[in-house]
């Protein structure tokens, strides 16, 4: 281009052309991280957390998560929480405190395959009962990395087993893989997210 020529001359793309769609999901989602030292003690849970991102459409996700580090590069105890925009990721939140989660414990090196295709089941509402669905998290441990699906009513057991053998499907788990259940009021007395589980094969 001639240094001369008037920019106006330039025939300009027509941005109604150019513009992107934007696919909305059903549900507002947030993304929350939290890290602690080895032997701290957390005082307020949900003060510690930190809120990383909102997203309401499938490009927004994609923004937020390619940037996003992996489950594999996260320090020793950290946690992701994927939660239903106006859910709190904490046992109390209004939505949380009648129901429970799914647990499985996973082998080092297989968190990264597990957690994203857990998070494009859940925004993508491949649960039948995604209603039930509160969120997800992912715990980075020294032996082992925990997955968890909170959901609503822990006292139905239909919707329960639903909700298992769609997060065993979408993570193309083994049959016998064991996954354990508690309710957040069990997490509440006893003050622990993983201990004292019911144990399911």
């Amino acid at each position: 281009m001639h240094q001369s020529e008037n920019l106006d001359s330039i025939p300009q793309p027509n941005l109604r052309l150019v513009e992107t769609k934007s696919h909305a999901l059903h549900y507002g989602w947030v993304f929350w991280f939290m890290h602690r030292s080895p032997g701290e003690k957390i005082v307020n849970y949900e003060g510690a957390m930190k809120k990383i991102a909102t997203f309401n459409t499938i490009e927004e996700f994609w923004a937020v998560y390619s940037r996003l580090r992996r489950p594999n590069e996260l320090p020793n105890i950290s946690d992701y929480h994927l939660f239903k925009e106006g859910v709190r990721p904490v046992w109390e939140d209004e939505a949380n405190i009648n129901g429970g989660k799914w647990i499985v414990r996973v082998k080092k090196g297989l968190a990264n395959r597990y957690w994203e295709s857990l998070v494009l089941a859940i925004i993508g509402d491949q649960f039948d009962v995604q209603d039930e669905i509160c969120g997800a998290v992912l715990s980075i441990r020294g032996s082992e990395d925990i997955i968890s699906v909170w959901n609503k009513t822990s006292f139905d057991g239909k919707i329960n087993l639903k909700i298992r053998d769609t997060i065993k499907k979408h993570l193309n788990l083994p049959a016998e893989t064991t996954m354990e259940y508690k309710t957040h009021n069990d997490a509440l007395r006893d003050n622990s997210s993983f201990r004292n589980t019911d144990v399911f094969r």
